[in-house]
């Protein structure tokens, strides 16, 4: 048989999921999802066999000679680049670093420590106005004229990166412009970092449609109509993800923006918050398990084992339960102890466990949390491609400036 890059199981209440109505309806939109994937000028085509990318690899390759990255964006513009690092760390053999904040220090210390005509830097935003992008794009005080180091990704109208792009004649590579950020990590937006790493683009993603399949299928139906009914009822107010894996933490935090921006509208919601477990069953665990029960779990491990096993019996027997076992022994009872706790008590969760850390995998899960996330919005009618309250933000902080 063969081994599942992912094993996941929901953990939720029967009336979450039996609704005849929302069966239907997730119907309706898997059809046309499954329909409409290959068309272009819609989000689910970033799924597609047929996308094609704005840039050709044999363009790409002359920047191959830098051996230090340096990306520079915002929110979906860089998340997903930084779940792909984390997740593939091992892999990756080049040095890559992240501007994905207004941090002075950062900067000024990157800028002391660096030659930055030995560095590459890709500047990433949809928009092509994203303030703080820009803002540290300047600062770095790299741009001149023909500079054969910069990259650029936006959208190609009068913004101020392509109009950059433009007058310093820098590389620039479009943002089609029906992908929102949070959902444009296997586009050109996390694909052109990726090639960079040395990540296989083609393995990332090669298993994007495989909860098209009746067998994934039937995990997706079930989890998107839980979670719709979860948002509907507006009972329970915070996603906690308790994670068990290091690797995880980056994807985990690309996760939190595709939720929270999609599916945060109405008032409605959840507020997904990442708990990198077992640090926090010493500070918030008790909250968690014993405060308002306003909250839903998603436990994240892995499956991958590793020997680094401890030696107790000669220091004391008071140690046995510990002796010869590894570290992730000692995790994996605690999630599990987590787990009985949470049945016991009859606190909603869902568990996902990675069994492979590679670029399978983790398309897989990219597509999966895509689908799911914005499925689970149309099932109750909220629009997960939009954030209208985040572009009023934007609005009076341009104000306030000039």
């Amino acid at each position: 048989m063969k081994k599942q890059n992912i094993l996941h199981k929901n953990y939720f209440k029967k009336k979450y999921s039996n609704k005849n109505f929302y069966s239907k309806y997730f119907n309706n939109i898997f059809n046309e999802i499954k329909k409409n994937c290959d068309v272009s000028q819609n989000t689910y085509h970033v799924l597609s066999k047929k996308f094609s990318f704005k840039f050709k690899l044999q363009d790409l390759k002359k920047f191959n000679k830098f051996e230090k990255i340096v990306l520079i964006g915002m929110g979906g513009s860089i998340l997903g680049s930084k779940a792909i690092y984390s997740f593939l760390k091992k892999k990756i053999k080049k040095k890559v670093i992240f501007f994905d904040n207004l941090d002075k220090d950062k900067l000024n210390n990157f800028k002391s420590k660096n030659n930055k005509e030995n560095c590459l830097f890709i500047v990433i935003s949809k928009s092509g106005n994203t303030i703080e992008t820009i803002s540290n794009f300047i600062d770095l005080k790299i741009l001149k004229n023909n500079a054969k180091n910069i990259i650029i990704i936006s959208e190609k109208n009068e913004n101020i990166l392509y109009s950059i792009a433009k007058k310093y004649n820098l590389f620039f590579i479009e943002h089609k412009k029906y992908l929102g950020g949070r959902y444009s990590v296997l586009s050109e937006v996390g694909v052109v970092p990726s090639y960079f790493m040395g990540i296989n683009i083609k393995n990332l993603r090669i298993n994007l449609q495989k909860y098209f399949g009746n067998k994934e299928k039937s995990f997706l139906k079930q989890s998107s109509i839980s979670l719709s009914q979860i948002i509907k009822k507006n009972f329970y107010k915070n996603l906690i993800f308790l994670n068990y894996s290091p690797k995880l933490e980056e994807f985990l935090f690309w996760c939190q923006q595709l939720i929270a921006e999609s599916l945060g509208k109405k008032g409605k919601g959840l507020l997904p918050t990442i708990s990198n477990s077992p640090k926090d069953h010493h500070s918030v665990l008790q909250l968690y398990l014993d405060g308002p029960k306003d909250k839903i779990f998603y436990l994240f491990s892995e499956n991958v084992r590793k020997s680094n096993k401890i030696k107790t019996n000669i220091i004391t027997k008071k140690l046995d339960y510990l002796n010869n076992k590894d570290l992730d022994d000692i995790k994996i009872a605690q999630k599990n102890a987590i787990k009985k706790v949470l049945i016991k008590n009859k606190i909603p969760f869902r568990e996902f466990k990675i069994n492979s850390f590679d670029e399978k995998t983790l398309g897989e899960l990219f597509s999966y949390f895509i689908l799911e996330t914005s499925i689970s919005g149309r099932l109750v009618n909220i629009n997960p491609f939009n954030q209208p309250a985040v572009e009023q933000v934007k609005i009076f902080t341009k104000k306030l400036l000039s």
